[in-house]
């Protein structure tokens, strides 16, 4: 897959989420969010939810972990989406293709 390939799977995915995404708790994850909602006291538990999405993502970049999928399903990186381009395209290495030369003559007189 490309870095055109990935924009496009971000927008309709992006697309999927309504206001109100339901999802369903296990029970870990039911007394880690009441443990968490009590010591931090947020407005909802609305909030908690964004923090941990927040918090996943960017563990996931500064580990590399994000950079590595995306490498593997899309062959593109963070980074590379962010400026729309693939590492080649911004250092200009397929601006100046290199001639196929045969070089088999070379030390002939």
């Amino acid at each position: 897959m490309t870095l055109d390939e990935l924009q496009d799977e971000m927008q309709d995915r992006y697309a999927d989420f309504d206001d109100d995404l339901s999802v369903s708790l296990d029970r870990e994850t039911r007394n880690e969010l009441a443990m968490l909602s009590v010591a931090l006291d947020p407005a909802d538990t609305d909030e908690l939810l964004r923090r941990a999405v927040h918090m996943l993502f960017q563990s996931t970049v500064e580990r590399g972990t994000l950079d590595f999928h995306l490498r593997s399903g899309f062959d593109c990186t963070y980074d590379e989406f962010l400026s729309g381009m693939t590492f080649d395209e911004m250092a200009g290495g397929n601006q100046f293709p290199q001639a196929q030369d045969n070089d088999d003559r070379r030390y002939q007189f």
